[in-house]
């Protein structure tokens, strides 16, 4: 295993489209939405245990979240948790995370992946993520993974590939080509989103980067000079005596932005490694519908009590003691949690966090 490869896991979103199971407490990054017996966080530390030594793994979250942290990943020291005071996107979250590394080892290649991934074909994906780190090991390049769409999906941004050039990696199985982007493309209409299907050179984002600490540093300095400025105002923030009040102070005036628009749409090396592993973002009670296991009828239920007459295409999930009995729906969400039902229709779903918010307002 390669002692230059780092990990940094995002884990600070509060999950809003999965209200009410997951709430501004605990987030559906923390908990087991699949019923696996491992949370979404666990599961993805899972997944690099053979590729990123345990010491070279961080966890970037909010301060609300280190004990839950500290309580799901016990392998972890309170040193590998990054502590946003504030939410700043995935830009200053991202650069916290490469300046902090960079102090340790100005060799490092880091993966930078979202907590709250679904990733079905492990095997698959270490090959995917040591081939992205070959490649971004001896090139000043930054590497995106672009999924597979196997459907016209508008729930995802897409990034267009230069399938006109591209440069093979050879991994032990599997050649994987890795092509310069073309252009980043918002999430589409259904129409759109089918010319780009049959295309066949546009992928969905996947928000998984591969970079070397040196390149990200550097593209942060020349698309974002105004986080840049911000840590590199102090040589020794980064000790850890120092770390966290610098943090504190100065991490809540970095910009609000994304490291997509900041950077990705801005630099002109970027690249974008093709898979497909299995990936959904289980960023919908509709996409976690997709994955889990149906009845004849399409409906997927957690709770031991629920009885289901006439429904269909439906997912239940509801605490195991809790009987319910429901008749007729097709193409629902059902969920209860933290002493609230919600029962919408899944084309509808987008409307949750307008749900969670005006409940919330009505709570206060």
């Amino acid at each position: 295993m390669n002692t230059n490869n780092y990990l940094v896991i995002m884990a600070g979103g509060i999950g809003s489209r999965f209200w009410p199971m997951s709430t501004a407490e605990k987030p559906k990054q923390f908990l087991d939405v699949l019923g696996t017996g491992k949370t979404l966080l666990q599961q993805t530390v899972h997944r690099f245990r053979n590729i990123v030594p345990t010491e070279n793994i961080y966890i970037v979250t909010s301060t609300n979240y280190q004990q839950l942290v500290l309580e799901q990943i016990p392998e972890l020291t309170p040193g590998q948790i990054l502590l946003e005071p504030c939410m700043r996107n995935t830009a200053p979250c991202i650069a916290y995370a490469a300046w902090k590394i960079n102090n340790l080892n100005p060799e490092a290649n880091i993966v930078v992946a979202p907590s709250d991934h679904l990733i079905t074909d492990e095997s698959q994906f270490g090959r995917v993520i040591q081939t992205g780190l070959s490649f971004t090991k001896t090139t000043d390049t930054l590497l995106t993974l672009g999924m597979k769409p196997h459907r016209p999906d508008t729930g995802y941004g897409y990034i267009q590939a230069d399938e006109t050039e591209h440069r093979s990696i050879l991994s032990p199985r599997t050649p994987f080509p890795i092509h310069p982007v073309k252009a980043f493309k918002e999430k589409p209409n259904r129409e759109t989103a089918e010319q780009y299907l049959d295309e066949g050179s546009y992928y969905w984002n996947s928000g998984i980067f591969i970079w070397s600490a040196h390149s990200i540093i550097k593209a942060i300095r020349v698309y974002v000079p105004e986080i840049a400025k911000i840590f590199d105002r102090d040589e020794e923030a980064f000790y850890p005596e120092n770390e966290q009040a610098f943090i504190n102070e100065n991490f809540p005036t970095c910009p609000k932005v994304s490291i997509d628009y900041g950077i990705m749409e801005r630099a002109v090396n970027i690249f974008v490694l093709p898979a497909d592993f299995g990936w959904s973002d289980l960023g919908t009670w509709g996409s976690l519908w997709e994955k889990r296991k149906h009845s004849h009828d399409g409906n997927t239920v957690v709770g031991s009590g629920v009885h289901l007459f006439e429904c269909s295409d439906t997912i239940v999930n509801v605490p195991n003691e809790r009987p319910m009995v429901l008749q007729g729906l097709e193409d629902y969400i059902v969920a209860e949690a933290n002493g609230i039902l919600l029962v919408c229709r899944k084309k509808e779903e987008q409307r949750i966090k307008d749900f969670r918010k005006q409940v919330t307002l009505q709570n206060h």
